[in-house]
């Protein structure tokens, strides 16, 4: 499996070094010159290890290493031009990994992002990236809870069926990933799907209508035509 690593280094010449000699070695790189699409990148994306530029022109490399521990496990490489142990310690404090000063030669830092790497799929369980469960999302004014299993739009209390709310967490849950049909019916009604199963389909149709969704321009549940459904 070809690892995902996320790079964020506002100075371009480092963030596309850095890509280079990682899509060498095979590695799938995100890379961010800025520290507010890298956080919705990780929201997103299975991010299996992070390297930080600490200094940022919106965020700084700790509060985004902070907000990264606040549910993820993978590993985070800080990147800095200073060489003050006080950064350091502060980064390895917040939950760093690994810490390099700049200037660095590009090969230690592949180096040191093989043995991150290999030191958390050994002692980790990689398929399980959060440190805890989320118990509720909200997306746009769409809020859904887990824990107390109410379905809110806009301020609003929708009430769904426990197939319905079952069907919306399990989408909410893989946000910006395209779930087919199959994976749906199968986590939701824990039975093996058949072929020309109307179920999901029609399931999917009374939730738009509960949220208020337009045939042609869903806000929330998208269809992906011969795959299945997306909350983006």
């Amino acid at each position: 499996m070809n690892e995902k690593i996320l790079v964020l280094d506002d100075e371009k010449e480092i963030a596309d070094l850095l890509e280079v000699y990682l899509k060498n070695d095979n590695y799938i790189v995100y890379k961010y010159y800025n520290g507010i699409e890298a956080l919705e990148c990780i929201q997103k994306t299975e991010i299996d290890l992070a390297i930080l530029d600490v200094m940022l022109p919106d965020i700084d490399g700790f509060r985004i290493c902070q907000k990264i521990r606040e549910n993820f496990y993978f590993p985070v490489i800080m990147l800095t031009a200073k060489i003050d142990d006080g950064d350091k310690i502060m980064g390895l404090t917040i939950g760093a990994d690994d810490y390099i000063t700049k200037p660095f030669n590009p090969l230690e830092v592949i180096a040191r992002v093989k043995t991150q790497l290999r030191r958390y799929q050994k002692y980790n369980n990689p398929t399980k990236k959060q440190l805890f469960p989320k118990s509720e999302y909200d997306i746009r004014g769409l809020i859904i809870n887990k824990d107390t299993h109410k379905c809110f739009l806009f301020g609003k209390e929708i009430s769904l069926t426990p197939i319905e709310f079952s069907i919306l967490w399990y989408l909410c849950e893989h946000q910006g990933k395209v779930i087919s049909t199959e994976e749906l019916f199968e986590n939701v009604w824990k039975e093996k799907y058949l072929d020309n199963n109307n179920t999901v389909m029609a399931h999917i149709g009374r939730l738009r209508e509960k949220l208020n969704e337009p045939a042609k321009k869903p806000k929330f549940i998208k269809t992906v035509w011969g795959i299945g459904y997306e909350i983006e």
